[in-house]
């Protein structure tokens, strides 16, 4: 990437305070056929420079189970995964309906070669994007969601 970089949706203070050891997110991801695959991140280690995360596969009834894997990364890193250029991103507020509920979201809209990508992050969760869709014919489809996050309540 090179030029000017769009504001990132957090810091890498505000993701290291918001994903304490334990931190759980679950997210389904949309693939072909209308499958769909489930993933759940957690923090097993967490320090002043980053964190163990632990990603492993919530096998659905088509799919077998695989080995969890286990990552060190820098808050600095994750912070950096929402770093996209200015002169092709759009960031607005929008309130979304998620399975976690209602939330008030920073919503970029990232303009590639291949097409338009939308990340929609919680304000409230600092973090990966609550949802993530590309416009296909003038139409979004969502490729993830996140599900279930031990972070924020649920009924």
């Amino acid at each position: 990437m090179t030029g000017a970089l769009a504001p990132t949706p957090f810091t890498a203070d505000e993701i290291r305070a918001g994903c304490p050891v334990g931190r759980s997110v679950t997210v389904r991801m949309s693939g072909d056929q209308d499958l769909t695959t489930k993933w759940r991140s957690t923090f097993l280690e967490c320090d002043d420079e980053g964190a163990v995360v632990e990603t492993r596969m919530v096998p659905g009834e088509w799919e077998r189970p695989r080995p969890p894997s286990e990552a060190r990364v820098t808050w600095e890193e994750l912070r950096m995964h929402a770093a996209f250029p200015a002169e092709a991103t759009e960031i607005t507020e929008e309130t979304i309906e998620t399975p976690l509920g209602a939330l008030e979201c920073l919503r970029y809209e990232v303009s590639a070669p291949e097409g338009l990508r939308i990340l929609w992050f919680a304000k409230a969760l600092p973090g990966q994007p609550v949802r993530i869709g590309t416009v296909v014919n003038g139409e979004i489809e969502v490729s993830s969601e996140i599900v279930h996050d031990t972070a924020w309540p649920s009924d």
